[in-house]
């Protein structure tokens, strides 16, 4: 319980009521989209500028109070979690366009603005930001920059990180630090803004950023197609890559599709079932590269890897297509499910999917499995969902024992056990199969440069102790 001189200073610097204590915002405010904490955080706050946001630093670093910095509360992972009394710094204020600069195509936004409004701003310009994901709608600039979100689109214009030009932070120490300034070229030493892109909210608290944006695609066409088997989906993948530049490569099982239509009332996409569904995105730039398209389905279908296909004649149609894809985790969601977010090379795939497919049927045997994910780029979402009579403690305990042997076969394959959810809470255990005790030590070290007192997002990444 915060005392009523700590409280009058927060009110002091955000105004009387932008801090919140009812148990609604606290509950509201102090979790994320996962499911294995409770929500205890002792306040809430929104700060409305840097200058605010470095005032609550200075506070906290004077009474030793925990800050979680909170953006759309859309991680997988539970960054965003406040569990422990901590105080939560809502970004939603800092929602502000700050500059649009056509020549050089980027824009200066709010950590605040939600994900959807950057890319209709770009739109609008007749530009596009191409880091897209389901949640664009909820999810927040700063919060996509400080876990280094990826999406759909990877495979094509790469994670979050090759779009941010600059960065202005305060950092846990309270100093506003301004990043690059918008430069694409810049080599002076040590570049601190990929320091903070994928930290988490562990190094300070991102405030603004500067973004790149890009020409949009041409017209685009989505194929989607029903395949054989998991391992087929890579021989389809390596097929349409060699002669056709993708923008995305999905995949889903029939077990996916069959609880999205259930519960989103979508359509299926053809009447034939098949174990597997690959989700494909390019840009259809002339009629020659969609008869290429249909001339690479022939040979899959001729290769017993694809069983049935559809292509968008439209972009409503297409748009019905990806929503196949893309509510599928807001679908499981309700389900609490426990993810495994992994990945590795595209290369290692094959061997990779076989022994986690082993090691899915020794374990969870009596689970419902789903599988998903942006394939294209190496990347597995791996959902266990729990069944009733389970209590949510019992479910997590036994997920856990499972995870810790898939993060051995991640570092097997020099992976990663988390690949564009981030570690927060849920997956610090398993850092060490894909960080060095080393790697771990220096980003320890890290963190007390730039976070001295520890008061950031304490106990994500590493836990207490380790700060």
């Amino acid at each position: 319980m915060l005392s009523q001189a700590i409280l009058s200073s927060l009110q002091k610097i955000v105004g009387e009521n932008r801090v919140l204590f009812s148990s609604e915002d606290l509950q509201h405010f102090g979790i994320d989209r996962t499911t294995n904490w409770q929500p205890n955080p002792s306040v809430v706050v929104l700060p409305g500028s840097v200058e605010e946001i470095q005032s609550i630093v200075w506070l906290a670093n004077e009474y030793s109070l925990a800050l979680v910095p909170s953006g759309g509360r859309t991680g997988l992972s539970g960054g965003a979690v406040a569990k422990d009394g901590e105080i939560v710094v809502v970004m939603d204020r800092l929602n502000n366009l700050f500059d649009f600069n056509s020549t050089d195509r980027t824009v200066t936004v709010g950590a605040g603005m939600v994900t959807e409004a950057l890319q209709k701003i770009a739109a609008n310009e007749d530009l596009f930001y191409p880091v897209d994901f389901a949640s664009s709608g909820s999810s927040q600039i700063g919060g996509n920059i400080a876990t280094n979100a990826g999406g759909i689109n990877v495979i094509r214009y790469g994670m979050t990180r090759e779009w941010v030009v600059g960065l202005k932070v305060v950092t846990g120490a309270g100093d506003v630090l301004d990043f690059n300034h918008g430069l694409i070229k810049n080599n002076t030493g040590y570049d601190f803004r990929h320091l903070f892109i994928g930290s988490e909210g562990t190094l300070g608290v991102i405030c603004e950023a500067t973004i790149q944006l890009t020409k949009p695609p041409e017209e685009s066409v989505v194929l989607m197609l029903g395949v054989d088997n998991f391992h087929a989906i890579l021989d389809v993948l390596k097929t349409f890559n060699s002669q056709i530049n993708l923008m995305a490569f999905e995949f889903f099982s029939q077990f996916a599709l069959d609880k999205v239509v259930e519960h989103q009332g979508h359509s299926a996409p053809f009447d034939t079932r098949a174990p597997f569904y690959a989700l494909l995105e390019f840009e259809a730039k002339s009629a020659q590269i969609l008869d290429t398209a249909m001339e690479l389905f022939e040979y899959c279908v001729e290769q017993g890897w694809v069983i049935e296909g559809i292509v968008s004649q439209s972009e409503s149609q297409a748009k019905k297509l990806w929503k196949l894809r893309e509510d599928i985790s807001e679908t499981l969601w309700h389900y609490q499910p426990y993810k495994n977010d992994i990945s590795v090379r595209v290369s290692r795939m094959p061997d990779f999917l076989k022994e986690v497919d082993d090691l899915v049927e020794q374990y969870y045997l009596n689970f419902e499995v789903v599988w998903y994910g942006h394939i294209g780029d190496g990347n597995l979402h791996l959902n266990i969902l729990k069944p009733n009579e389970l209590s949510s403690e019992e479910f997590t305990e036994k997920c856990k024992g499972v995870s810790d042997k898939i993060g051995r076969l991640v570092s097997k394959y020099q992976g990663s056990i988390s690949a564009e959810h981030g570690v927060g809470l849920l997956k610090k255990d398993y850092l060490h199969y894909s960080k060095s005790e080393t790697e771990i030590n220096l980003m320890r070290s890290v963190k007390n440069i730039f976070d001295p007192n520890g008061i950031l997002n304490p106990g994500k990444l590493f836990n207490r102790a380790e700060n």
